[in-house]
């Protein structure tokens, strides 16, 4: 459980940054690089976690096909809609990286 929290704690840390980045009294300079900081960790923890999630449904799948091989087409169905629910999420992240990338 604690574990899960400071993963959190971590994320939330992280996509938290681009507050950070906002125009103040350090100039275009300072608050661009922060930015940029903040959009590439950003874009690396979604592509990390989309992979995680990915091979984790996948994983279950294939398991769960060697248990019952009937509901194999079933199974494979549902496992392609995860993985595109997955892999929304981090072309999600991307357009905020193209969006907010103009601004570096």
């Amino acid at each position: 459980m604690l574990k899960k929290g400071l993963a959190v704690l971590a994320i939330v840390a992280i996509m938290g940054m681009p507050a950070f980045a906002a125009e103040g009294d350090a100039g275009k300079t300072g608050s661009s690089s922060l930015l940029g900081l903040a959009l590439g960790f950003g874009l690396a923890i979604a592509a990390f976690g989309g992979a995680l999630g990915q091979s984790n449904a996948i994983g279950k799948a294939v398991d769960a096909v060697a248990r019952q091989p009937e509901a194999g087409a079933r199974i494979q169905g549902m496992m392609i809609i995860g993985l595109a629910l997955i892999e929304t999420l981090v072309i999600y992240m991307l357009l905020i990286c193209f969006m907010w990338g103009s601004k570096v």
